[in-house]
């Protein structure tokens, strides 16, 4: 993958981010943007792809930038709530953005996070343009729809709605369990469904919360030699 040169970001990907460990519920209403944005990837894909809603995005993104980078492409990943914080002037924008064209897949994540700020409007309306007259794909994502973000710049704003719009639906309690349990299957731990519905109703909801305490669980687990309980679960997390 292709890394800005220009700013100190320390952009990289997560390996751990895939397709086939991303959860999907039988008949989930998410099962239409994910199979959007894995088909960017094929030629009859869509070049513009906007995904919206509910948390997954950033690991549907970097799972597509993944994907690509293995299948020999040129894909450049840009966490915008992080590059933000490096570029506010025109200047420093562009440099950011330049070059962009020449990948195959360029993803922009959380764009809503640099909504309003001019520099990065007229920025990503330049880049938008270069993008579509280059062939090159782009997958943006929203917590918003970004057909209701606030833009000042009405070009932008018809630009943000090219292609296709897809929303990501939260997950309920009891498939963020299960999202828990075959995360844990895949990493060689039991976690029994008491304990993953104990862990659901006691911490935070965000996934990427949740699969980072499981990380934090199976090295406890791995270094006292102990199965995960709720007792032992308790002991690590500190209640």
């Amino acid at each position: 993958m292709a890394l800005l040169q220009q700013l100190p970001l320390g952009i990289s990907l997560n390996d751990d981010a895939r397709f086939d460990n991303f959860y999907l519920a039988e008949a989930s209403p998410n099962a239409f943007a994910v199979r959007a944005v894995r088909d960017m990837l094929r030629p009859d894909g869509e070049q513009f792809v906007t995904l919206w809603g509910g948390p997954g995005r950033s690991h549907l993104a970097q799972a597509l930038c993944v994907e690509a980078t293995n299948q020999g492409w040129q894909v450049q990943y840009l966490p915008l709530r992080s590059v933000r914080d490096y570029a506010f002037e025109p200047e420093a924008v562009h440099g950011v953005l330049a070059g962009l064209e020449q990948m195959d897949l360029v993803c922009l994540d959380d764009v809503d996070t640099v909504a309003g700020i001019d520099a990065w409007e007229l920025g990503l309306f330049h880049l938008f343009n270069r993008l579509r007259d280059a062939g090159v794909a782009l997958l943006i994502t929203s917590e918003e729809n970004p057909a209701h973000l606030r833009i000042a710049l009405p070009d932008l704003q018809s630009r943000l709605q090219w292609g296709l719009s897809c929303q990501l639906h939260p997950l309920t309690d009891a498939e963020k369990a299960l999202a828990l349990t075959r995360r844990a299957e895949a990493r060689g731990l039991q976690l029994p469904d008491e304990v993953a519905n104990f862990i659901i109703q006691r911490m935070p909801r965000d996934m990427n919360r949740l699969f980072g305490l499981l990380e934090q669980l199976d090295r406890a687990s791995l270094q006292e030699k102990r199965k995960l309980t709720i007792p032992f679960v308790k002991q690590v997390l500190g209640q």
